[in-house]
């Protein structure tokens, strides 16, 4: 007999309902990803990493039209200039309403012959949206020479300072956003696709094949991540193209990133293989790719998404690891990695400190994953305190 658990069927009304009934009454009603993202939602961390990832792959989908030139653009006569920042009040003391940078004088040390830049106070140029300046292709389709903010004219401006060639750091980091981003998504599909597809035949199908896929993982995860990774990366043949290298060094990533998701494939799968539904399954001749990808996925999609989640920022440490080292991605190919090649002399970290900015934007996007990853852990149980 059916029964109506409706409030008023119980001879209730909403206001003799405390908030922990209606708020139980309104849970039932809801699906497993409604749960999930309310579930989500409140975790404060991780909706403010999914806005400051939001935020970088907009950025890497709109690179040109946010970057303020073109980041392959040499100014030899600014190299190693320092960052022009935004000011609102001029020497004088005076406020204006549009931000401003000065201009930078640039002289030459007696001693060291080092270049000095000092901030020339008699030059003002105003920051504008909108300008117009070197062209680009955005979203790599249409040619476009409007960026989002800048100087008008030809003036020199280095709103995070310049490299060794004087080429705009802030712009080749924004560049760099699309390859050590993207990299991570690549990698991650393809240990998800491997991990999903081992992982589930060693659960599934058990016995020698569990054993030999398991020996595998325990092998895999008890090498040394960066004396692998770099003996692969020498075997890449140096006539390659940067987008042939891109490619192998996301495969070169994706064959240790595997085993975790295999992993929690395998445990899942072990739990789930027999229950019921799974059994019928079996017993009316399906395969096991279709018991897999058709039964067992489906029934924990959630706990993988948190395992991807959270092996995309290793993804993105091992490019920045093998870049640095120089055994990874190489110029031209912009990546964080490749531009943090440069602050491995200590002295040059010293006297420009601008060129570890790079690796602040590793540290931000690896933590918005993280915490993006930590709330979809809890969101996979919506029904835990």
């Amino acid at each position: 007999m059916d029964m109506d658990m409706t409030p008023q069927a119980m001879g209730l009304g909403n206001d003799e309902l405390d908030a922990a009934t209606l708020e139980q009454l309104e849970t039932e009603s809801y699906s497993q990803w409604q749960l999930m993202w309310r579930q989500f939602r409140r975790h404060r961390l991780a909706m403010v990493g999914a806005v400051v990832l939001i935020i970088f792959y907009l950025v890497a989908l709109a690179a040109g039209f946010v970057a303020t030139q073109n980041p392959g653009t040499r100014n030899a006569r600014y190299a190693y200039a320092p960052p022009q920042l935004p000011r609102f009040v001029d020497s004088e003391g005076k406020f204006h309403l549009r931000p401003f940078v000065y201009g930078l004088t640039q002289t030459t040390d007696p001693d060291t012959w080092e270049k000095v830049y000092t901030v020339d106070k008699t030059k003002k140029y105003p920051l504008r949206f909108f300008v117009r300046g070197d062209s680009y292709k955005l979203l790599g389709l249409f040619h476009s020479d409007v960026h989002l903010f800048g100087v008008e004219g030809k003036v020199p401006f280095f709103l995070l300072g310049s490299d060794a060639l004087g080429r705009d750091l802030y712009s080749r980091i924004i560049y760099g956003t699309q390859i050590s981003l993207s990299i991570g998504l690549v990698g991650v599909f393809v240990s998800l696709v491997l991990g999903l597809t081992i992982g589930g035949l060693s659960g599934l199908i058990g016995g020698v094949t569990d054993v030999v896929i398991q020996r595998l993982i325990e092998f895999l995860v008890s090498i040394p991540h960066i004396p692998f990774w770099m003996a692969l990366s020498a075997a890449l043949p140096a006539s390659w193209s940067a987008v042939q290298t891109y490619f192998a060094i996301t495969v070169l990533l994706s064959l240790l990133g595997w085993t975790e998701v295999a992993r929690v494939v395998r445990g899942k799968f072990l739990s789930l293989r027999e229950t019921d539904f799974v059994a019928a399954s079996v017993s009316m001749g399906a395969s096991n790719w279709w018991v897999i990808f058709r039964h067992l996925v489906p029934n924990f999609l959630s706990y993988v998404l948190v395992t991807v989640t959270l092996t995309i920022p290793g993804m993105i440490l091992g490019e920045t690891s093998l870049s640095f080292l120089g055994i990874g991605l190489r110029p031209p190919v912009i990546s964080w990695g490749v531009l943090l090649q440069q602050a491995q002399n200590m002295r040059t970290v010293a006297l420009r400190p601008w060129l570890l900015l790079p690796g602040l934007f590793v540290i931000v996007a690896v933590l918005a994953f993280n915490f993006v990853g930590d709330g979809l852990r809890d969101a996979a149980d919506p029904y835990s305190d």
